[in-house]
């Protein structure tokens, strides 16, 4: 994996994040945006899709050779060693709530490891990305980005905690959550992408989900470590094929861990 893959392929990343995410604002808060139910009862719009649409073309355009998985419209077989992961709408139920904290996700897998993330949060027009070696930025409108690091939060009991739903699986996990609940100093649902951004930009310290797909995964490994934190599954492994994770700044990462673990 050259620089020059990795880079280039790093700024087609972010403008097609920004372009694909930018078109599911022609639907946001609309009257008459329709909305469906998949197998799994999550929902999907038409902005889920055609958001999709658009980064598939951006990147068979610019990288043919490179494989594509899509929450919407599955895989597609490439012949290099990159393959780019991505989820048009991540929040989608925020989205059709007309709820602004939502945000497009792309990521680029080498070799079974993620090296490349965008989260674009297109209603708020923020942004925070990486690659592997090449630290986290951040960015909002027209600002010049900004290195992103995670919060200097070294105790749990002075933490903001994060999680997108407040109903878990099963009997342990939904224990675990009130176990973080009750040790944190404040904790709110701001979740799905925007948790993760924010605990990446500093902003909050602790995010989890008990349920993920590797297209919810992808981008935020790279950027929560090259801001300096961890992410993790329920057991700490770093990882993005585990359904779930667990994002640190990294200090508070085996207080959360001595909760999660036992779940």
């Amino acid at each position: 994996m050259s620089t020059a893959e990795l880079t280039g392929r790093l700024e087609l990343a972010i403008s097609a994040a920004r372009e694909a995410g930018r078109s599911t604002l022609e639907h946001f808060q609309s009257d008459s945006l329709t909305v469906e139910l998949k197998g799994d009862a999550s929902p999907v719009t038409v902005a889920d899709r055609a958001a999709e649409e658009i980064l598939r073309r951006r990147i068979a355009a610019d990288c043919p050779d490179d494989g594509i998985l899509g929450e919407e419209f599955g895989e597609q077989s490439g012949t290099s060693d990159y393959r780019w992961i991505v989820d048009p709408i991540d929040g989608t139920k925020s989205f059709v709530a007309g709820v602004p904290l939502y945000g497009t996700l792309v990521a680029v897998e080498h070799q079974q490891r993620s090296v490349i993330g965008v989260i674009y949060l297109p209603a708020l027009d923020e942004c925070v990305y990486a690659a592997a070696g090449q630290g986290a930025w951040h960015t909002r409108g027209k600002n010049e980005p900004r290195p992103a690091r995670v919060s200097a939060c070294a105790k749990l009991s002075e933490a903001l905690f994060l999680t997108s739903e407040l109903r878990y699986p099963s009997p342990e996990r939904q224990q675990a959550l009130a176990q973080l609940v009750a040790a944190t100093r404040v904790n709110r649902t701001w979740g799905d992408c925007y948790g993760y951004l924010l605990v990446a930009t500093g902003r909050a310290d602790v995010m989890i989900d008990p349920i993920m797909a590797l297209w919810d995964i992808a981008a935020l490994q790279p950027i929560l470590e090259e801001a300096g934190g961890t992410l993790t599954d329920w057991q700490g492994n770093p990882t993005i094929y585990s359904a779930e994770a667990v994002a640190t700044g990294g200090k508070l990462l085996d207080e959360v861990l001595a909760i999660t673990r036992g779940a």
